[in-house]
């Protein structure tokens, strides 16, 4: 469903990316580890048309879709749960929500479905409440709803378990796992949590400076060059 191939992107001078190639497959998991400052969000955002890349390709669902903007990516069926949430503080929860469907044609109807509810039940509670006014895990829930009523093929998590209390990690984690179940659509996560990654993941891919070092699934993962990588 995604194939990425060789994507070089540069903050000025810094080669922050270099020939970074990977592939997420419709109905699995991939997780995206590695230390803070490693390329991981550049290249998030890279997938998701919001920073540009130098050179490579972004191939979706056989399109390539390297020169693109966000909202386009977006109409093809990509979503993305930002790291910090991002989500408005001003508009209700349910305005929030609202805002992922802004790339549904006008002749479908715009209405939350129960699933929404039925995946993150304390939303249903607030939905007139500021989005500003809700605790950081409400938020979080409250990002990843605005992205899956988009009904997206391919959703991409940034650091979702950031500064989230631990019952709300494992609300986050019980999403994610029926979502991958679910089989019909991929998932990109992004994560400093390995343990939590590892429990969600199928396929692991290891960045370090900007490069692609380890890729494996979970047994594979367990191996010292790959915690070498990971420890801070």
């Amino acid at each position: 469903m995604l194939d990425v191939q060789k994507i070089n992107q540069y903050y000025g001078s810094s080669h922050t990316l270099r020939g970074v190639s990977l592939e997420v497959k419709k109905g699995e998991c991939m997780a995206l580890l590695g230390r803070n400052g490693v390329g991981k969000t550049t290249l998030l955002k890279c997938l998701m048309g919001v920073q540009s890349i130098a050179s490579g390709q972004v191939i979706f669902e056989g399109q390539d879709i390297s020169k693109l903007a966000p909202h386009q990516r977006a109409a093809l069926g990509m979503a993305y749960v930002p790291q910090g949430r991002e989500i408005f503080a001003r508009l209700t929860v349910e305005e929030n929500i609202l805002m992922g469907m802004a790339t549904k044609s006008s002749s479908k109807a715009r209405e939350i479905k129960g699933e929404i509810y039925e995946l993150f039940p304390v939303l249903k509670t607030m939905l007139s409440r500021r989005g500003g006014d809700l605790s950081g895990g409400q938020q979080q829930q409250l990002a990843i709803a605005r992205a899956l009523v988009a009904e997206p093929k391919l959703i991409i998590f940034d650091e979702p378990t950031e500064g989230i209390q631990p019952s709300i990690i494992k609300d986050i984690g019980r999403v994610i796992d029926l979502l991958r179940n679910r089989g019909d659509m991929a998932i990109v996560l992004c994560e400093q949590y390995f343990d939590f990654a590892r429990e969600l993941a199928d396929r692991f891919v290891v960045l370090s400076r900007g490069e692609v070092v380890a890729t494996g699934n979970r047994a594979e993962m367990d191996s010292e060059e790959v915690k070498r990588h990971l420890s801070v």
